[in-house]
């Protein structure tokens, strides 16, 4: 399927003003938003993980990584991602901030710590997906991001990670923070979670994703056409995510 430059603006700007971010209104419909949402913010390090394992070493005995660059760039996202300042003096991943949030809150949590559960007994991830209470929508998400990680090539997971999430998360998460301005205390986590992505990701983290995409193409243009199409791909994948969690948020009274 052939992209341009003109749908992936136009992806963006779908995303960016997608209705869910005023159907979230209350504890309900944010809880439901939650329990669907961890799935992503859980994938996302998939994605940074196969970045990592591409442009640094991680095998033993160790080796100098071919590109400096592209190593100091990783490793600062994963620093960022994977050991973040936990607004309470010490360290936590984002995933550990966002399933905080949910208890915080009151969330359902079981569909997401019953799929890791599995996985850490070592079932394979995509039998085990289908097997989770979340909604089809949430699955074919994950889905395409751990196939991709698993499989795709460098520059379409560089495409996916900065076109699918480091560029469009700011955008949406100020989105989410004007919706829970008047909301009490029992949000703290979900806004100190989301506050930190809006933070990272448009004033740091995004920058790098994009020189990363950039080095990673080295202006191949076959591979800026596959990295602009997965790029597409992703945008979909979360439209459609944000459809399926509006549809139970009307449908789940």
């Amino acid at each position: 399927m052939e992209t341009s430059a003109g749908e992936l603006a136009e992806l963006r700007q779908q995303l960016v003003d997608h209705p869910i971010y005023t159907a979230i209104n209350d504890r309900r419909s944010l809880c439901i938003f939650m329990r669907e949402h961890v799935f992503a913010v859980w994938d996302f390090m998939s994605l940074l993980k196969r970045l990592q394992r591409e442009v640094t070493c991680v095998t033993l005995p160790w080796m100098p990584a071919a590109d400096a660059d592209l190593s100091r760039f990783i490793l600062e996202i994963v620093l960022g991602e994977e050991a973040d300042d936990d607004g309470r003096g010490g360290y936590a991943s984002h995933y550990e901030l966002y399933h905080q949030a949910m208890q915080e809150l009151g969330a359902e949590t079981q569909p997401i710590d019953g799929f890791l559960g599995q996985l850490q007994a070592g079932k394979a991830w995509n039998a085990v997906l289908q097997e989770t209470s979340a909604l089809p929508s949430t699955q074919s998400f994950v889905e395409f991001s751990l196939n991709l990680a698993t499989e795709g090539q460098p520059h379409e997971v560089a495409a996916a990670f900065f076109y699918g999430r480091e560029d469009i998360i700011p955008d949406m998460f100020r989105r989410m923070v004007e919706t829970l301005k008047n909301e009490g205390h029992e949000v703290d986590r979900l806004r100190h979670y989301l506050v930190r992505h809006i933070e990272l990701d448009g004033d740091h983290h995004g920058p790098l994703a994009r020189r990363l995409v950039e080095q990673l193409c080295a202006g191949d243009a076959d591979k800026l056409a596959a990295a602009e199409q997965t790029a597409c791909e992703a945008l979909r994948r979360r439209i459609a995510l944000w459809d399926g969690i509006l549809s139970a948020i009307r449908s789940e009274n």
